[in-house]
């Protein structure tokens, strides 16, 4: 049975969420934890052989030690890659948190330690006009990884991200710092104050790599304490 549950969000899109979790599920297997994972929404799919997939999910399910098929993996695909909840109007589908929570108790029996769910966007992106997706953060108790895409602007998205986190009543396991901005001025200046004022430990500082596989990603990350 599943024991744990890890839920990796974001201060914004495109701050790395996909990368992050594959070196984490990378990390723990290197420990001997057993892994699966799941996205249970992602936008910005296409028509493949295997009908609609996303190249995140595509990424978890080659990543986790536990094997899945894709649709255990990813059971809400949408086409556009916009906001979760205008792109499932679009589309015609009705997104709710305790569905998108039944999606992920289905993994719940998995003989597994970690299961890593990736969200989409950050921790407030909407589902429908009332909820969230850190609803389904809440619903399932997970214990929640920030990455902070290192760029202009991250401190206020990330301490607002750790602020909202722990109004939900979640624990932070912990906080990456991923540079996707390398020029950014005053880099190690804007880590050293994330430091300061976040009190969850920081699990790593991933550099801009040319080789983004797992097993790289993962050798500057370390695995939390859950």
């Amino acid at each position: 049975m599943a024991k744990n549950w890890l839920f990796i969000t974001g201060t914004d899109t495109d701050v790395g969420k996909t990368v992050i979790a594959t070196g984490f599920l990378a990390a723990a297997n290197q420990a001997g934890l057993r892994t699966a994972a799941i996205k249970p929404i992602a936008a910005g799919c296409e028509e493949t052989e295997q009908g609609m997939t996303n190249s995140d999910a595509l990424q978890l399910q080659a990543a986790a030690s536990h094997a899945l098929s894709y649709q255990q993996i990813n059971p809400v695909a949408l086409v556009p890659a916009i906001a979760p909840h205008i792109a499932a109007n679009e589309a015609g589908k009705r997104l709710t948190a305790s569905r998108l929570t039944g999606f992920c108790r289905g993994l719940s029996l998995l003989p597994v330690d970690i299961v890593v769910l990736e969200g989409a966007g950050g921790w407030r992106v909407p589902i429908n006009e009332r909820e969230t997706l850190a609803d389904v953060a809440c619903e399932l108790n997970c214990a929640v990884i920030l990455v902070v895409g290192m760029r202009l602007g991250c401190l206020n998205h990330a301490l607002l991200s750790v602020e909202a986190i722990r109004r939900d009543g979640l624990k932070i396991a912990g906080w990456v710092a991923n540079i996707i901005e390398p020029d950014m001025p005053r880099l190690e200046e804007n880590i050293d104050t994330l430091k300061q004022r976040i009190a969850e430990p920081c699990l790593g500082v991933v550099p801009k790599l040319e080789d983004l596989s797992p097993q790289q990603v993962a050798s500057y990350l370390t695995v939390p304490e859950l």
